[in-house]
């Protein structure tokens, strides 16, 4: 089956009704790639990400495809992941030295924790927001 002309721009999702199964792509791949946002399966075709859901599925084109280039798909598809992360480890890495020793083992594993999960959640959901206003605008 020859994919379909969409017209749809990084970022844009569009719903595409499970009546018309011959959508789905018999190239597609199921992948684990990327946010499922509550997707009974997720799928992969080029540059497309397609997500199933019961009665539907919702598909948008990245920059990037993450299985050619996984770096720069986070870069520019999925920056939150990398804030997050980077919020996470300078978040845990500062809390270490700050705690090493004056703690306990237990009280520095379990305030490192804490302040990585906190800080990387953080940035993601802050980075999630900019990202989505900008591509708004």
């Amino acid at each position: 089956m020859q994919l379909p002309d969409l017209a749809i721009m990084p970022g844009d999702e569009i719903e595409v009704p499970k009546e018309l199964r011959e959508f789905m792509l018999e190239k597609a791949e199921e992948t684990f790639l990327g946010q499922k946002n509550g997707a009974q399966k997720q799928y992969r075709y080029g540059n497309l990400h397609i997500r199933e859901y019961g009665e539907n599925y919702l598909v948008h084109t990245d920059k990037i495809d993450p299985r050619q280039d996984p770096i720069g798909h986070l870069v520019y598809d999925a920056p939150e992941v990398l804030i997050g992360l980077a919020c996470a480890i300078f978040a845990g890495s500062h809390t270490i030295k700050k705690t090493f020793n004056k703690k306990s083992k237990k009280s520095v594993i379990a305030s490192t924790l804490t302040s990585s999960i906190v800080s990387g959640y953080l940035g993601y959901v802050a980075t999630k927001k900019i990202k989505n206003y900008l591509e708004k605008k």
